[in-house]
């Protein structure tokens, strides 16, 4: 008997050929559309899913998680972004919602396992990296929690984007050409301060260099990150790059790219989850690691003290950013990650 997998589908061309992959491996296929925000384009995608699920001969049903999403990713980004840190919502979102929520609607629809588009691979019960670099999307799963692990299909974690174009345009989906979603995670394509400030409204403050002189305003610290450029609203001159947010002096501290404030080469990271036995890292482990998605891994040492996990880098890194994730990988196998809470100057 056919094992059977619940498929979360958005409408894109990844979910869509994940779906025509399982079907080929000889599964059985529910195709599953997740209503996680109620923006313009969820209908669009919704008709794009159910399109392609027809097409193939699945069933098709659409679960939704709108609360769920608002409680455990959104009120999560408000309160990280309030207390001064620039969070990142597709973690939560793939913890919360696409590897939690998803599971146990999973076991409602009687299903063995679960799968979805994402560009990561399982091997040996341990999550690994992508084929396609370009797409590698682990930066992105190292929140989830291992126990799902044994029950989560990545189709398309061995292919190229162009292999999944080129895929779809053979079976014809009309979805071949569609192209990829950006912004934040289901809520679409809006800036993050536009979405922002209905919940943190403006507050001007003054944008202070390193050394003390003021050479602007801000309309408040929580719309800014680490290493930022664009938008300081200072012209002239050399360019200036955010190097500390004082949430509680409502100031803004800025610098020109090489200044040593805005490189660190340590960091600390808080709410660690580990695919790795924690015994691997009570002693430091060389390793390699990310600060931000499709950055190149970076050699590094970590270990873990308490609930706190501590990360030495072999050279300074750019904009480490409290809030943000740092990944730990071995080789291709992710060893887990954790949310940045600390960086130490370079």
């Amino acid at each position: 008997m056919a094992r059977k997998v619940l498929l979360g589908m958005s409408g894109g061309v990844d979910s869509s050929v994940s779906a025509a992959l399982l079907l080929e491996q000889g599964y059985e296929v529910v195709g599953a559309f997740m209503k996680n925000w109620s923006n313009c384009q969820w209908r669009a995608d919704k008709r794009d899913a159910a399109r392609v699920a027809a097409q193939l001969g699945i069933p098709f049903v659409t679960l939704d998680f709108e609360q769920q999403y608002r409680e455990d990713v959104v009120e999560y980004l408000f309160r990280e972004t309030e207390a001064g840190r620039t969070p990142n919502p597709d973690v939560m979102c793939n913890k919360f919602i696409k590897f939690n929520r998803f599971v146990r609607a999973a076991d409602e629809w009687q299903c063995d396992l679960i799968a979805t588009g994402h560009y990561a691979q399982i091997k040996e019960s341990l999550l690994h990296k992508a084929t396609d670099p370009n797409k590698d999307q682990t930066y992105f799963l190292w929140a989830i929690n291992p126990s799902v692990l044994s029950r989560v299909l990545f189709p398309i974690g061995h292919l190229t984007k162009p292999d999944v174009r080129a895929k779809a345009r053979a079976l014809c989906l009309p979805v071949a050409d569609k192209k990829d979603s950006t912004g934040i995670c289901f809520v679409g394509e809006v800036s993050m301060p536009d979405f922002l400030r209905p919940r943190i409204p403006e507050r001007a403050g003054d944008v202070l260099t390193t050394e003390g002189a003021c050479v602007g305003s801000h309309r408040g610290v929580h719309f800014y990150t680490i290493g930022q450029r664009h938008g300081l609203g200072i012209g002239g001159g050399t360019p200036y790059y955010v190097v500390e947010k004082r949430a509680q002096s409502n100031e803004l501290i800025v610098s020109s790219n090489y200044h040593p404030r805005l490189y660190a080469q340590t960091l600390s990271a808080s709410s660690v989850n580990l695919f790795c036995p924690r015994e691997q890292l009570d002693a430091p482990l060389a390793c390699t690691a990310r600060i931000r998605h499709r950055q190149p891994l970076q050699s590094c040492t970590a270990v873990i003290h308490g609930d706190t996990l501590h990360v030495q880098f072999e050279k300074p890194q750019r904009a480490v950013t409290p809030g943000q994730s740092v990944v730990l990988y071995l080789g291709e196998a992710v060893l887990g990650g954790g949310i940045i809470s600390e960086a130490g100057q370079h």
